[in-house]
């Protein structure tokens, strides 16, 4: 029924599927239209985007859907259609091209690129006038100065691959934690101390920022702090970017009030802003964090997992070709639905000029907390939160019958293994027992789909098939999530499953000179530059991903190597951290555990299980769990199970105090100072 399909017809992916029947002759990216452009002598236009982006949706209908466009680009070049998700190295490249190019990056990605691959000239989102005058312009130009083209790209070839030179600190200094206080101390000088977050826009909820924030609190003492820790986490959950009806985060939000998002639900944020809240509500009680667990947790069961137990990747920020309009309300429309209700919801979800976004819709969100809200109305918190749960429910109701954003139902390992993490700790620290079981679904689809040959593992599942070799961003946080997922139940598969993945990971990306991984494996595609990933966004980067495996794996095991890699990515990092402590928050995670005493928890006999579900009550950042209700040939646990006893041994390098089957008297023994 279409007038045009192209190649990627017969692709997977819900981003290049969107392309399919653009009139642009799309090819994927592979060795047939690498070959194509250099037998006929063609630059190649590599276009990158994801299929919840919204810019992506618009230059689509502007320009790959438009029949002129399609035949300029078409007759000139070879263009291949990249889903960034799928193909996160190809990205890494191009991207960092287009940012030494132009100072800036984002999607959709539009590079130009010599028959060989080496770029020459990108950038971002372009209009249809300014796309075809640049197809025009850059095709005369390489017809008429090829050599030029060919030394430009020699240049910027040359300067992506310095972009990732590190070099190896031989220093012996010991780490210091006045190297975490000047983090922090530069940090604060950009806070937003009355509306949360960074003071600029738009705001990225960044959870690694703020997990990082969480333990500094904790360990420190600091209230300063603590202080914007809780205003961030008080301010995203009561803002738009947050949604009251449905649960989970929004990408980001456009504005500097949380108020306006970019509505694409994506799944690592809300994998890590559970992890996050999970915390910060044992760190704090609040309430309200649990509550943002729970419904965010109840958004991902419905909307993202599928009954395999895998996690698709995103929703999209559009519905019927509009931004958010799956998400906002009519004043009209509301108060139809709520009738009488209507008179509290307004105040309390911001029916007026704080919730007014365009078009006459309001954006739900709060600018107060439940408590101060109910104690105006003379309500209970629990009475308020049961007319809240009402009403959402009326409302949710009522949306469910619009027409749903597009659903991207691709899997991807390492998201997964973020959100199996994030169930993991939503069981440790709240003790839904359904979390766990979530997870550990999670974890047996990954073990049985995922993971190949001893530790490999792939990048992509659709439709019953594995694809794409792993990226070190799969390794890394599958390596996190099974040994959290072997804290919360001590069976010891989870921990040899992560030993197994990392000394995989070890011969497969370790890069010896510099002492770091490359995000690509030594058996995976060669391309342009092969990549180190070092700063933190808004994922962890995977470097600092592996060396935080690698500590923890190195005190599980006792394994000197491990903890000698971790060391020394460390120290590769660590001048960089000071001045820019929100680029490297997790590796700031990794120098606390270094600076502070860090604790090994061994918990032996029958009630083993009970006593760590007793001690995770309460929030201990600088800590492993280990236990067994039997004997274990783990190290930490030898000679410590006393047959008809549950004991719990605090221990520091595996120098132990006297055991206890106490949990109070546990408490007591960890300090930290």
């Amino acid at each position: 029924m279409h007038k045009h399909t192209n190649l990627l017809i017969k692709e997977s992916s819900p981003y290049l599927l969107q392309h399919a029947h653009n009139p642009v002759d799309w090819h994927p990216w592979g060795e047939k239209a690498l070959q194509k452009a250099k037998a006929e002598n063609k630059l190649i236009i590599i276009s990158v985007g994801y299929s919840a982006c919204h810019w992506c949706h618009v230059m689509e209908h502007e320009s790959f859907e438009d029949k002129e466009v399609a035949k300029l680009m078409n007759e000139h070049f070879v263009c291949i259609k990249v889903d960034r998700e799928e193909r996160p190295d190809i990205d890494k490249i191009y991207m960092t091209a287009v940012q030494l190019m132009t100072g800036s990056g984002g999607w959709p990605l539009n590079c130009f690129a010599l028959p060989d691959a080496r770029p020459v000239y990108g950038g971002t989102y372009f209009p249809k006038k300014s796309w075809i005058h640049i197809l025009q312009s850059i095709n005369d130009e390489f017809k008429n100065n090829p050599d030029k083209f060919s030394e430009y790209a020699t240049n910027l070839t040359e300067g992506i691959k310095q972009s990732e030179l590190i070099e190896i600190n031989k220093s012996e200094e010991s780490f210091k934690y006045s190297t975490v206080q000047k983090m922090v101390e530069s940090w604060k000088k950009s806070w937003d101390n009355i509306e949360g977050g960074p003071s600029r826009a738009p705001k990225f909820p960044i959870p690694n920022n703020y997990e990082f924030l969480l333990q500094y609190s904790h360990l420190s003492n600091n209230e300063e702090s603590r202080k914007h820790l809780g205003l961030t986490l008080d301010k995203m959950a009561m803002g738009g970017i947050y949604d009251h009806i449905g649960g989970g985060f929004a990408r980001y939000s456009t504005d500097a009030l949380w108020k306006i998002p970019h509505f694409e639900k994506m799944l690592y944020d809300n994998a890590q802003l559970v992890s996050l809240y999970s915390q910060a509500f044992s760190y704090t009680k609040n309430e309200d964090y649990k509550r943002i667990v729970t419904q965010t947790l109840v958004f991902v069961e419905k909307e993202l997992t599928d009954k395999i137990g895998a996690f698709y990747s995103a929703l999209d920020a559009d519905t019927e070709g509009e931004e958010g309009k799956y998400y906002v309300w009519k004043k009209e429309e509301l108060e139809n639905i709520l009738g009488e209700d209507y008179n509290w919801v307004k105040d309390y979800y911001n029916i007026n000029s704080n919730g007014f976004w365009e078009h006459n819709n309001y954006i739900l969100l709060k600018r107060e907390s439940d408590n101060n809200f109910a104690e105006k109305k003379n309500w209970s918190v629990a009475e308020l939160h049961k007319k809240v749960d009402e009403v959402n429910l009326k409302l949710l109701s009522q949306r469910e019958k619009r027409v749903k954003p597009g659903l991207d139902d691709k899997t991807l390992t390492s998201w997964n293994a973020l959100m199996l993490k994030a169930y993991a700790e939503a069981y440790q620290y709240i003790g839904n027992k359904k979390y766990l079981d979530a997870a550990l679904k999670n974890a047996e689809f990954i073990l049985k789909n995922q993971i190949v040959d001893n530790g490999k593992i792939l990048h992509s599942y659709k439709n019953g098939k594995s694809s794409i070799n792993g990226f070190l961003e799969d390794y890394c946080f599958t390596i996190e999530a099974f040994i959290k997922l072997y804290e919360v139940t001590f069976d010891e598969k989870w921990l040899h499953e992560a030993k197994k993945i990392a000394d995989y990971t070890i011969k497969e990306f370790y890069e010896e000179n510099s002492g770091m991984f490359y995000f690509t494996a030594n058996s995976s595609e060669q391309l342009i530059s092969r990549s180190f990933e070092l700063s933190d966004n808004v994922i962890p980067s995977s470097n600092s991903s592996i060396a935080k495996g690698l500590f923890l794996l190195g005190k599980y095991f006792d394994d000197k190597d491990y903890q000698k890699k971790s060391e020394q990515m460390l120290k590769n990092i660590l001048e960089q951290m000071p001045s820019y402590a929100s680029g490297y928050s997790n590796w700031g995670i990794l120098l606390l555990w270094n600076t502070k005493p860090f604790y090994e928890i061994a918990i032996t006999g029958k009630s083993a299980n009970d006593l760590r579900n007793e001690l995770n009550k309460n929030y201990y950042p600088n800590l492993i769990y280990l236990g067994s209700e039997k004997e274990s040939n783990l190290s930490l646990l030898e000679n410590k199970f006393v047959d008809g006893k549950s004991r719990i041994y605090v221990c520091i390098d595996k120098s132990c105090k006297l055991p206890t089957n106490k949990v109070e008297e546990a408490k007591s023994q960890i300090i930290f100072k």
